[in-house]
């Protein structure tokens, strides 16, 4: 396997952007070596610069459900181009993409389009806040909701400490009014509603977490959040940007049975083409701008190649609900020979999987939250990425990314997933 090409490519890359990558991830840190460049890509394989080969488990962090250059995406894109990439002005399309968003997303009355999954949850906390009138947001360590400064807070001394700024730039007075919880904690939740008495605007959560490794919510955790929201008059935000149309047609406020007030979406809805979108109750929704006080605004909102591109997957994903038992079925089968590669091995690390989303942790205790995914041994990770790389399987490059699993991945290729997963296990023990 050469690299000549990708690595020409990074060095001259570092000269004009920021380390060499337009998001950090990217830059390989984690795992070790320098990225690849991608040239193309087709159903389940990418292709690099220097021609290799690889059977890819990110598809782009999500969106590409169907696999790369699914047909129907393509056609509505070439439909749509002859016609202008932008107006800044409505247009049909927008209509049709928010009537089948309404028509799937259980807690989706009314939805507004923006261009990102970040700008997407930024602008549902805005929402959230001046609908209710109050300051305060409650994430949880390890969900990640984009980078805006709200989100940016690392935990303090323990679930009731006022959160403090991770990244330069954001302010300690924007860090106070974010309070940390424990994912699977609902007595964390409890501690901060009672020490901050009808000052939380909104709860926003991952409902399964995707930015600490794939982690699911345990049995009654979602629903207890629901109940506490409806309790203390507190907006619930479940973040699907990354859960939604990939779990269920509905998300995974459709798999679990919970309904927040609002959803922030993104990824699949723009059929791999830059979008957002949050939506949710009728009168919350009614408090945006033109028609309430709550501003937010975008150029390129509902712009309309990604809106063709979107409303072609969601409509095949609507049109052929079996698909997601697909997905699952083939997930599972590569998680099942993962853990048999183990039993094999004489090796135990954590796997957790729902859907078509999964990380293997290299840690042998189970993980439920952000401390215990921390337990993982990260160097170990980046050995194994690297043995995995060299078989032809690209994989997210961090411990801390879920993997998604993409409907153009057949049996052959299963078998392949597996097979180089024990390669690679055996050479890193």
């Amino acid at each position: 396997m050469q690299n000549h090409r990708s690595q020409s490519l990074f060095e001259e890359a570092q000269q004009f952007i920021p380390g060499g990558v337009n998001s950090p991830v990217r830059a390989f840190r984690a795992v070790g070596g320098n990225p690849l460049f991608i040239k193309s890509a087709k159903g389940a394989y990418v292709y690099d610069e220097d021609d290799n080969q690889y059977i890819e488990l990110i598809n782009s962090w999500g969106p590409m459900i169907l696999g790369h250059r699914n047909p129907a995406v393509e056609q509505a894109l070439t439909e749509a181009i002859p016609h202008s990439v932008s107006y800044g002005a409505p247009t049909a399309k927008e209509v049709d993409i928010a009537r089948l968003i309404v028509s799937m997303v259980p807690s989706i009355e009314k939805v507004r389009m923006v261009n990102s999954g970040t700008e997407a949850a930024m602008s549902a906390a805005r929402l959230a806040r001046g609908y209710t009138g109050r300051d305060k947001l409650v994430k949880f360590e390890g969900c990640y909701h984009g980078h805006g400064d709200s989100f940016l807070i690392a935990a303090g001394s323990g679930a009731m400490t006022m959160g403090e700024p991770n990244s330069p730039g954001v302010t300690k007075g924007t860090a106070q009014d974010t309070l940390l919880a424990t994912f699977n904690d609902l007595d964390s939740i409890d501690r901060l509603i009672k020490s901050n008495p009808e000052t939380i605007a909104t709860i926003m959560i991952e409902p399964v977490a995707g930015n600490m490794g794939c982690v699911l919510p345990n049995e009654g955790f979602l629903e207890g959040l629901r109940s506490r929201c409806n309790e203390h008059d507190i907006l619930l935000i479940f973040d699907e940007v990354m859960t939604g149309f990939r779990l269920a047609p509905g998300g995974a406020q459709e798999l679990y049975g919970v309904t927040p007030d609002m959803s922030a979406l993104g990824k699949i809805i723009g059929g791999g083409l830059p979008v957002g979108a949050y939506g949710g109750k009728k009168e919350v929704m009614d408090y945006v701008s033109p028609v309430g006080p709550v501003y937010q605004a975008g150029t390129l909102s509902g712009n309309p190649i990604a809106m063709a591109a979107g409303f072609a997957m969601l409509t095949q994903l609507q049109n052929h609900k079996s698909l997601y038992q697909q997905l699952t079925n083939t997930t599972e089968a590569i998680v099942n020979g993962i853990k048999e590669n183990m039993k094999r091995l004489n090796v135990s690390y954590t796997i957790n999987q729902v859907g078509s989303m999964f990380s293997l942790f290299f840690t042998e205790q189970p993980v439920f939250d952000f401390q215990s995914a921390s337990t993982s041994d990260t160097k170990l990770f980046g050995a194994y990425f690297q043995e995995m790389l060299k078989r032809g399987i690209y994989l997210a490059p961090s411990q801390f990314e879920a993997l998604f699993i993409s409907s153009a991945i057949d049996e052959a290729m299963v078998e392949t997933i597996v097979r180089a997963n024990y390669d690679s296990l055996k050479a890193i023990h």
